[in-house]
């Protein structure tokens, strides 16, 4: 079988590899690096393709891979001056004081 080959991928695996897929495009990655890491992270969770002769077969989803995502995050923040952030989070503060008061008003 050459390289790249996807005949032991089930249908779900290749859905799954085309929707991360268009997320790394989303995120301004090029297509072929975002379908690299699409069909790594689709191999990563299942071990493989899941039909017959997959080494995937039988074997349990590890879903770890698809949780690490959300804890890349927070990077739009990090970017930003201490000021901004300082600023932001003085207004999120008085924000929330004058609803607290708001509320114990009525």
């Amino acid at each position: 079988m050459p390289r790249g080959d996807k005949s032991k991928y089930t249908d779900k695996q290749k859905r799954k590899a085309e929707h991360i897929d268009e997320g790394y495009e989303k995120r301004g990655l090029s297509e072929k690096e975002a379908e690299r890491r699409a069909w790594a992270t689709v191999n990563a969770t299942d071990h493989g393709g899941k039909k017959e002769g997959g080494s995937g077969r039988g074997k349990k989803s590890n879903m770890a891979p698809s949780k690490k995502g959300g804890h890349k995050g927070g990077k739009a923040s990090a970017s930003r001056s201490f000021a901004q952030r300082s600023a932001s989070a003085k207004k999120a503060a008085a924000t929330r004081k004058r609803r607290a008061a708001a509320k114990s008003h009525s």
